[in-house]
């Protein structure tokens, strides 16, 4: 390793002293400078071997272009909005951030607007600042015994249950993804979506924002919930549909809403919600608490510390923490075991509870820990509020109570290598398996009990039917006639006469009007999509 006293660290965000120090005492050379110009900026990174941020320096292609000697890029937290980090893996630069650090923080903020929302805080302040006593206009809701309905329990909304039950809340959640298992260990009664909307008093998210949970609490949604309902928003904006709150709001028939995250940042002030007196809100700052940034600022200058030291590549998100001379061998099997992982989450239903990956052939003798690691990396990311990488993944897999196994064998049937992974949610198992043609290209071969030759990659359509004459120009019609191009498209049996899966890729998504055109037909058994772009 080179010595960290000819290294440089470039520290362009404010942050924390105690990191700054962890850095100074480990022997670099640290340059804080925030708010820099731009032209100050990239004569700054050019000789940088190391480059800490926050959420303020935006570091675009061009900034990463422009460091001739970057080796690694460390977020003070979780968010990696402002890092192209595809840009960063192309040039070999390391990105790393600090998933958790802020966990406690942002739990407790959401707790902080459930409390202020139900006794209307804000604007009993405000009211006495503007010289009034207006006692009986602020009639608050009491907490105790109500029902507290959490979409998304990942770890943020895990130790929001804690601080609900402290207050004496009963909590029901929706994951799709959270095993009865670790449910039961939560206290958390574990209900369909429809039942937590018809259910809570107080409705809570903490998911990330992907398109399916884009707009999840809308209109529909709020018609099924009690009226007098609680809505509050932590995690992302466009979670809730902004619209159909703001007129909902308007009717009372949702009491309250809180909001630390918007659509569009930062919030226009025209923005509806704001003329509302039932809306409160906060500007972005559920991680914003010295302990938090404390724990970032040092988190981030610890794995800096280690990557250059001992070449540990803790907290990496575009790599696993593997010796670089191993890495090229396995890099093709990582990209194909994290595609695995997601195609698996993505087709399957229910609560996780078991993993295991077989490795047989070739794989099977190398280092298999980082592929399982990709899988579960490739498992988790589509569904959890945070960012999951080579380095969480296990633990958040540990967390959720899904049990991971690994299976070695030295035959592969047809392939010199091949990486199966079987899912077990409920009292079904579900398992795709895949291998590398020419050593490089990832195929998923095995979806089921269907042999299949799929390229992982795109918008994927996989329909299940009975194999009967006219399924697939019904289908067809139907994507040519809602104007979706078929990039791709093939058709495996069980046996003929008897089921099928159908397998097709496009360019763009689909929409879920197409999909409910093609599930009406009676030869459809069920419809799933899947993104791997």
């Amino acid at each position: 390793m080179t010595s960290p006293g000819k290294m440089k660290i470039l520290i362009s965000d404010s942050l924390s002293t105690q990191g700054v120090e962890i850095l100074q005492k480990a022997g670099f050379t640290v340059v804080v400078k925030s708010k820099m110009p731009k032209e100050e900026l990239y004569r700054e990174i050019k000789d940088a071997d190391g480059l800490i941020v926050r959420s303020g320096t935006k570091v675009t292609a061009e900034l990463i272009a422009a460091a001739e000697k970057l080796k690694v890029v460390g977020r003070a937290g979780s968010g990696l909005d402002n890092v192209d980090t595809p840009a960063a893996t192309r040039r070999g630069i390391v990105v790393m951030n600090t998933p958790g650090g802020n966990t406690v923080t942002t739990a407790e903020h959401t707790m902080s607007m459930i409390c202020a929302m139900s006794r209307r805080i804000p604007q009993a302040t405000a009211s006495v600042k503007a010289g009034k006593w207006e006692k009986d206009k602020f009639m608050g809701v009491e907490l105790y015994n109500k029902v507290l309905g959490i979409i998304g329990a990942g770890q943020i909304g895990s130790h929001l249950t804690k601080l609900a039950h402290g207050i004496g809340m009963s909590v029901i959640a929706f994951d799709p993804y959270l095993s009865p298992e670790q449910a039961e260990r939560m206290g958390v009664r574990m209900v369909g979506l429809d039942d937590l909307f018809r259910q809570a008093d107080i409705i809570s998210v903490h998911t990330p924002l992907t398109p399916e949970t884009k707009g999840i609490v809308n209109t529909q949604a709020i018609a099924m919930m009690k009226p007098g309902v609680m809505i509050v928003n932590c995690a992302r904006g466009g979670i809730i549909n902004e619209g159909d709150l703001c007129e909902a709001l308007k009717t009372k028939r949702v009491a309250a809403a809180a909001f630390d995250v918007f659509e569009e940042e930062p919030v226009k002030a025209d923005n509806p919600l704001l003329a509302l007196d039932n809306f409160i809100c906060t500007p972005h700052i559920g991680a914003q608490t010295a302990e938090a940034q404390e724990n970032v600022a040092v988190g981030i200058a610890e794995q800096i510390v280690d990557y250059f030291t001992r070449g540990v590549a803790k907290g990496a998100v575009n790599i696993p923490s593997v010796p670089p001379e191993l890495l090229a061998r396995l890099q093709p099997f990582l990209t194909l075991a994290e595609k695995l992982g997601s195609l698996q989450t993505q087709l399957s239903q229910g609560g996780i509870e078991r993993v295991t990956v077989e490795y047989s052939g070739e794989v099977a003798t190398l280092s298999v820990a980082p592929l399982t690691i990709a899988v579960l990396k490739g498992l988790l990311s589509s569904i959890m509020e945070h960012p999951v990488n080579y380095v969480n993944a296990p633990i958040v897999a540990k967390e959720r109570g899904i049990e991971v196994k690994e299976v070695k064998s030295s035959d592969a049937g047809d392939f010199t290598s091949l990486v199966r992974v079987r899912v077990e949610a409920g009292k079904a198992s579900h398992q795709v398996a895949g291998t590398l043609y020419h050593k490089k290209e990832a195929r998923v071969v095995e979806i089921n009990q269907f042999k299949v030759e799929m390229v992982p990659e795109g918008h994927l359509l996989f329909i299940h039917n009975m194999d009967r004459p006219g399924v697939i120009g019904m289908v067809g019609n139907v994507l040519g006639d809602n104007g979706i191009n078929i990039v791709r498209m093939q058709c495996a049996l069980e046996k003929r006469g008897g089921d099928a899966l159908l397998i097709i890729e496009s360019d763009t998504d689909f929409p879920a009007g197409v999909l409910g055109q093609i599930k009406s037909s009676s030869n459809i058994l069920s419809v799933k999509v899947a993104n791997l772009s």
